[in-house]
């Protein structure tokens, strides 16, 4: 068992997928030598080489393009986008390629890529540096989308990512990067796109992912002192999503309130609200409710806080599902 930030986690699980495969290769801009912006692929050059973690152009649709053409010749590479709001220049590459590839050639193709993407708020950065576009990559057909909130799931989840034939989204809560936690790399982890309960409750469920995991372990604990008694889910995989433990838990609680940093309107928590809906109608006792960013561009680094979901907006809307 070791005790390690989130990056660090990320950076130890490429490391191992480097040793274990000589085809998996990284890319990225100042991944190599700097090691990158948050220092995830720091020292990895040097041990693996420049053949194997290379610094790029500054160029995302050309590092993805790349990437295409090292996956369809027997490579698994590794992307990173620097940040979250750099990911649109390749935004055509990902989802009219990338996605596309296995469909199109009738199953004969895959495309074993990881894109891996810093993402959301909370960091006091500058404009398209804080943004939650995991709605757009959810929506594409042929990608699958993970996020992570703990150093556990980031050490594990990037190595099953980079084994997996499909292309796969990774995405990295950046204010969560230097959290620590415990890492055991003997213990087999949990399926990729398996959805996980990480705090047990009866009263209600809070669905989230990436950095709002914290966010609701918080608003629970906070509740738990007022009696009430709030079961949290991490939703880990948003494409697909794990629609068993979704239904499970709301079938157990009678409430659901979902929490994400991204818009309000088309974000996840919009499709999560409909399939509880459907499949949860006749055991849910209030609507179902969610908290989330609004529907602006990411504000300015001194009123992010305002825009975030917080513990009190989440516990707000508990009490809202709770006066129905």
């Amino acid at each position: 068992m070791m005790t390690m930030t989130l990056a660090k986690a990320i950076n130890a699980g490429l490391r191992r997928a480097l040793e274990a495969d000589p085809k998996v290769v990284l890319m990225g801009e100042d991944i190599g030598r700097l090691g990158g912006v948050f220092r995830v692929t720091e020292g990895l050059q040097a041990d693996f080489g420049e053949s194997r973690v290379m610094d790029s152009p500054l160029a995302e649709s050309g590092i993805v393009g790349t990437a295409v053409g090292l996956a369809l010749r027997g490579y698994r590479p590794v992307v990173e986008i620097q940040f979250d709001g750099f990911v649109f220049p390749a935004f055509d590459q990902i989802t009219s390629q990338v996605s596309r590839l296995h469909f199109r050639s009738h199953g004969r193709l895959t495309a074993p890529l990881v894109i891996r993407i810093p993402y959301g708020g909370g960091i006091g950065a500058i404009e398209h540096h804080s943004e939650s576009p995991e709605a757009y990559f959810a929506h594409t057909p042929g990608l699958k989308v993970i996020t992570v909130s703990n150093p556990s799931d980031g050490y594990w989840g990037i190595q099953q990512a980079i084994a997996s034939d499909d292309p796969v989204i990774f995405l990295e809560p950046k204010r969560r990067y230097y959290v620590r936690g415990e890492v055991d790399p003997d213990v087999s982890p949990e399926p990729l796109h398996a959805a996980r309960v990480v705090r047990s409750g009866t009263d209600a469920t809070l669905l989230a992912y990436g950095p709002t995991v914290q966010t609701c372990l918080d608003a629970a604990e906070a509740a738990a002192s007022e009696g009430r008694q709030l079961e949290v889910v991490d939703l880990r995989s948003l494409a697909p999503l794990d629609d068993d433990a979704i239904v499970a838990s709301v079938e157990r609680t009678g409430r659901c309130i979902v929490v994400h940093e991204a818009s309000r309107s088309g974000g996840l928590g919009a499709e999560i609200a409909a399939r509880v809906t459907e499949s949860c109608f006749y055991s849910l006792d209030a609507p179902v409710l969610r908290v989330t960013g609004y529907d602006i561009p990411y504000p300015p680094a001194k009123t992010e806080h305002a825009y975030l979901p917080d513990v009190d907006r989440v516990l707000d809307a508990v009490d809202r599902a709770f006066a129905y």
